[in-house]
């Protein structure tokens, strides 16, 4: 075994949640059990001394504070990477101007907007 397949692979994932896209980075993503969800396990949040402070990857890191494992609703999930290495987790806000859209929900409503 060489040492390329020894290392874990490291995922990307975008999702949208309450008008903000979230990126986020995980060692494991798998279908749920619970249908209709992804789960993500073991989530990466750079540990980087910085002296400025990202707000977003703030927001994130308290948001997962205490999380082992999420489940991210599969028609929130925009996209998956596996990506070579961790980058930074970022939240953006939707403003309606860009092309991230819900999927319609039952009677051809968005999920969520009723």
């Amino acid at each position: 075994m060489n040492s390329k397949e020894m290392v874990e692979p490291v995922y990307r994932v975008v999702f949208l949640q309450q008008a903000e896209v979230f990126e986020i980075y995980a060692r494991y993503i798998y279908p749920s059990d619970l249908y209709g969800f992804v789960e993500v396990e073991q989530l990466l949040f750079g540990e980087r001394s910085q002296l400025v402070v990202d707000p977003g990857e703030e927001k994130l890191k308290n948001t997962f504070a205490d999380v082992k494992r999420t489940f991210i609703p599969m028609h929130a999930v925009i996209r998956i990477d596996e990506v070579s290495k961790e980058g930074k987790p970022t939240v953006t806000k939707t403003d309606g101007a860009n092309n991230v859209s819900l999927f319609p929900g039952p009677g051809g409503t968005p999920a969520g907007r009723r």
